[in-house]
């Protein structure tokens, strides 16, 4: 896969007034943008949609992927397996986070800031926004995750400890009875991440499995609104 060449295909939410900030809300593994966008319209029964917010929902591109034996499927990047202790795909991570680099300075171009951009995402999508966040970006205004967790020697935590100043804050969910994602490995991921100095809210689930509740797109939607308000360019008017 070729780095900053690959143009991702996206399917955005325009805002309904003044475009003054942006959310890319990546999908879990095998997934797609319009996939993602489609399902969070199902559980809320209406779009995830903002007066001054973009919603920008990339698909990862087609390539092998280790944890489905070698099987091809739309994924941010590589998994030796579907667990919390073995080493990361750090070459893929890295090619991905560069394409997604890419994607934060066309909205940066557009005269969007990056303290006014939220990256996130479910699953695979949210530990890939924690690294294009934690290690790349640290001056976006937030991040999110999904039903997502890090290795226990993720790169993410190695960046952290050598950050200096003001970290985006974590938002962060995770349903108790997720089969895929245990929910210990979420509560390690948080308790790491707190450790070194992200500030984070964590909010559990009680019966969910590795899926979305409408109650925690609600929170979502009220996290996103306080990191991402849409009235401060008006008061500076």
């Amino acid at each position: 896969m070729a780095s900053g060449s690959t143009r991702l295909q996206r399917c955005m939410v325009l805002p309904a007034g003044r475009h003054t900030a942006s959310l890319i809300f990546l999908h879990g593994s095998g997934d797609s943008g319009q996939g993602l966008r489609k399902w969070i319209k199902q559980v809320l029964t209406q779009d995830l949609a903002f007066q001054h917010i973009k919603i920008i929902y990339p698909t990862a591109p087609s390539r092998p992927y280790t944890a489905m034996n070698g099987g091809l499927s739309n994924v941010w990047f590589d998994r030796f397996k579907i667990s919390n202790d073995c080493p990361e795909h750090l070459e893929s991570i890295d090619v991905m986070c560069q394409v997604l680099t890419d994607l934060i300075d066309d909205e940066v171009k557009s005269g969007i800031k990056n303290n006014r951009i939220l990256v996130g995402g479910f699953s695979m999508g949210g530990c890939m926004a924690m690294h294009l966040a934690y290690r790349n970006h640290q001056d976006v205004a937030g991040v999110f995750a999904l039903s997502s967790f890090l290795n226990k020697t993720s790169a993410v935590y190695q960046a952290l400890q050598k950050a200096d100043g003001v970290l985006p804050e974590l938002f962060q969910c995770h349903g108790t009875a997720d089969e895929l994602v245990p929910y210990s490995w979420a509560e390690e991921t948080n308790s790491v991440l707190r450790s070194l100095g992200v500030s984070t809210q964590f909010h559990s689930f009680p019966g969910v499995h590795h899926d979305l509740s409408k109650t925690e797109l609600q929170k979502l939607t009220s996290w996103i609104l306080n990191k991402l308000p849409g009235d401060m360019e008006r008061q500076g008017e």
